[in-house]
């Protein structure tokens, strides 16, 4: 049976394994899984009252889901989380982020286009480029003494060959959340060559420093007019499932174009993805988010006391992300070879994202998910120190005690 509060300080394990999710499904016996992104807490309870009160009413026959539906809603939330108050008429209803991103770059791109992207990246929008014969324009991630950045001569020399920019920010894997100046540069690079922009910001929720998220369709007309805003409640509301995104479309251009697809070619979203995804953007979904958000902050500390102990010790190295509930972890001091992940796997039996798959600059890497409990976590921390040779498992019990409150602990 799931929990009866939110499930964030504690989750029983046998009840995570019986679970149809592919994340616990995917994981063998006695693995414990920290991949793909998928929250493990139970979904909000708004969310999961709205969908039992559709069945409850037993019509799940056809019913209007046009973007008119969700527009005002989001468009709300644009305006009192972000301070942008995106134009109205132009919202596009996609079943995912992915399938968005992947239209987005069918119809306003063509084969031989370059597309900038900024690397690593979440495995999806590499392939929406690889997949559509479009070229790959890797700008690097750099560590700086602060953290993540990106290498923008790199991007400025690239945007020369550039059709679009395809942007995800908060970034996955790094976790960065670009700053103000960072996106004016970006910006002016757009305006320069003339570049799209496909803007993902799925993670806009997430940011777990004290840091605005800053959407980039926000920074003038000029570029709200260029770029496609993608937005969704699927990793802040754990309802990957569920499969509803939006999509603001700028370009006068990529709206001729997309209206001039067959009308039934993408599909529709369902009834019980809208209801859900309006439930996520309520007064009780965006309380849920913020108990979330504080048990993720707890998680990002709890690693970041790790990474400094044991896991320096076991030779891995990261960078507290700013935003999503991702760590970028970089197992080459600790002698791995290019995929960490599948070495974890087998001699530590927890299962974390292979930093390969996130293209250029992921050799070496792996992604941790730490959207889980703090007993769960620890006991992942605990395993790859273990099998790194360190044994050091005593000092996660130490940063559970300084990173939980008191009356966390009970739970």
């Amino acid at each position: 049976m799931p929990p009866d509060d939110d499930g964030f300080d504690h989750l029983d394990e046998a009840w995570l394994r019986t679970r149809p999710g592919v994340k616990w499904a995917k994981a063998g016996a006695g693995v414990l899984p920290c991949w793909v992104a998928d929250m493990d807490f139970p979904a909000p309870r708004p969310v999961s009252d709205a969908l039992a009160h559709l069945a409850a009413g037993g019509d799940l026959g056809y019913r209007s889901c046009e973007p008119a539906v969700l527009e005002g809603t989001w468009a709300a939330r644009m305006e009192s989380r972000y301070g942008w108050a995106p134009s109205r008429g132009r919202l596009r209803l996609f079943s995912d982020l992915v399938q968005a991103v992947q239209v987005v770059v069918h119809v306003a791109t063509a084969p031989g286009d370059g597309i900038l992207l900024l690397t690593p990246s979440y495995p999806p929008l590499l392939a929406a480029i690889e997949e559509q014969g479009r070229r790959l324009l890797a700008v690097p991630a750099v560590v700086t003494g602060t953290g993540w950045a990106f290498d923008m001569e790199v991007a400025e020399d690239l945007a020369r060959q550039a059709k679009m920019l395809l942007l995800a920010n908060p970034h996955n894997p790094t976790g960065r959340v670009l700053s103000a100046q960072e996106l004016a540069r970006l910006g002016d690079l757009v305006e320069r060559h003339g570049l799209l922009v496909t803007s993902d910001e799925v993670h806009a929720d997430l940011v777990l420093v004290d840091k605005a998220h800053i959407p980039f369709a926000s920074l003038s007309e000029e570029l709200a007019d260029r770029t496609v805003t993608l937005y969704s409640a699927s990793k802040s509301y754990n309802l990957g499932g569920m499969r509803c995104a939006v999509a603001h479309v700028g370009p006068a251009e990529v709206e001729r174009q997309l209206a001039g697809l067959p009308s039934d070619l993408l599909g529709r979203v369902s009834v019980a993805a809208v209801v859900t995804t309006l439930a996520s953007w309520s007064p009780a979904g965006d309380a849920w988010l913020e108990r979330c958000l504080s048990r993720l902050r707890s998680n990002r500390d709890i690693i970041g006391e790790w990474l400094a102990g044991a896991g320096a010790t076991a030779g891995v190295q990261g960078r507290a992300p700013e935003g999503t509930y991702l760590s970028w972890l970089d197992f080459r001091p600790a002698g791995l070879a290019d995929d960490p992940a599948a070495w974890l796997l087998e001699h530590a039996r927890v299962m974390l994202s292979g930093g390969p798959a996130f293209g250029p600059g992921g050799a070496g890497f792996a992604r941790l998910n730490f959207a889980t409990t703090p007993g769960i976590l620890a006991e992942i921390l605990s395993r790859v120190a273990d099998a790194l040779g360190t044994g050091a498992s005593r000092p996660i019990v130490d940063v559970i005690n300084t990173a939980v409150a008191p009356d966390e602990k009970a739970g």
